[in-house]
C-alpha cells in the first residue's frame, strides 16, 4: 500500500524556544526539529537544555542550547542575537518559559512569590516578545506562539491566584501584541493548556499514577494532554496553515474549561 507522507512545514526554519529544557517545552522543541527546524532552546539551567539538545539530534534534527533569564531584557536580546548568529535568522518564537509559585489563598500570597511569577510570567513573555519582534519587523516577519494556561482568562479555581493572574495578562497581551505587529507581517497567538505531561501539572508529592486517577475525576477528557498534543497547537499556529490566525488564544486542556 502507497502511503503518502507530507514534506516538513519548517524545514529551513529557525525555531527558538524559552523554557525548552523540560516537560512542555522539551516536547515542543522536539516537535519542530521533527518537522525539519533548527531549533534553539533556551533556559536559565544548562543541564536540561542539553538533554533536549541530545534528544533532537539522537532523532536526527538540529538544535543548540543558550543559557538565559527571561526576565533580564540584557539576556533576552543577547539570546535572539547570538540565535541570528548561528543560523541566520528568527522565523519563529514560542515563549514557555514560566513559573508556578505560592499555592494557597490570595491573603496568604507571599510578595516574593508574587514577584517572581510576574517577572517571570510576565515581564518575561513581555521582554521576549520584545526582542523577537524587534529582529522580525526588520526581516520580513515570523510567527510567535505565547504558552498561555487555561488557569487564568478560561478558567479559575481556588489557591492559584497568583499563577492565574500572570498567565490571564499573558492571553491578555498576546492579543495586544498581535494587533499591534500584525500589519509588520508578524503573527502572535497563544496556546493555553491545561494539566499536562509536565511536572507543572503534579500536586506536590504526587506521583503520576496518581495524577492519572485525579484527572479521571477532575477532566472531562479524563486525562492529562500529552506533550505532543500540547506542540500539536503550537505547530499549527505557527505554520503557513494558520496565516490568517492572528491573536487567538487556543485552550488544549480537555474540557476542563468549557
Amino acid at each position: 500500500m502507497h502511503t503518502t507522507t507530507l514534506a516538513p512545514r519548517f524545514t529551513g526554519k529557525t525555531v527558538l524556544v524559552t523554557g525548552g529544557g523540560t516537560g512542555l517545552g522539551r516536547a515542543i522543541a522536539l516537535a519542530f526539529a521533527a518537522e525539519g527546524a533548527n531549533v534553539v532552546v533556551a533556559g536559565r539551567r544548562a543541564a536540561p537544555l542539553d538533554e533536549t539538545v541530545a534528544l533532537v539530534e539522537g532523532a536526527g534534527g538540529t538544535a543548540v542550547a543558550l543559557t538565559a533569564d527571561v526576565s533580564s531584557g540584557e539576556e533576552v536580546r543577547e539570546l535572539v542575537r547570538a540565535t541570528v548568529e548561528r543560523f541566520g535568522g528568527l522565523d519563529i518564537a514560542v515563549n514557555n518559559a514560566g513559573v508556578f509559585r505560592g499555592g494557597g489563598p490570595v491573603a496568604d500570597l507571599s510578595r516574593e512569590d508574587w514577584q517572581t511569577l510576574l517577572d517571570i510570567n510576565v515581564t518575561g513573555v513581555l521582554l521576549s516578545l520584545q526582542a523577537q519582534v524587534a529582529h522580525m519587523r526588520a526581516n520580513g516577519g515570523g510567527a510567535i506562539v505565547n504558552i498561555s494556561s487555561n488557569l487564568g482568562a478560561h478558567l479559575r479555581i481556588p489557591g492559584v491566584a497568583g499563577y492565574a493572574v500572570t498567565k490571564a495578562a499573558v492571553s491578555a497581551l498576546t492579543r495586544a501584541a498581535a494587533l499591534d505587529h500584525i500589519a509588520e507581517g508578524i503573527r502572535i497567538n497563544a496556546v493555553s493548556p491545561g494539566a499536562s505531561d509536565s511536572e507543572m501539572s503534579l500536586l506536590p508529592g504526587e506521583s503520576e499514577a496518581e495524577r492519572a486517577e485525579r484527572m479521571k475525576q477532575q477532566s472531562p477528557l479524563g486525562r492529562i494532554s500529552s506533550g505532543a498534543e500540547v506542540a500539536a497547537a503550537v505547530l499549527y499556529l505557527a505554520s503557513d496553515a494558520a496565516g490568517s490566525v492572528v491573536g487567538t488564544d487556543l485552550v488544549v486542556d480537555g474540557g476542563s474549561s468549557a
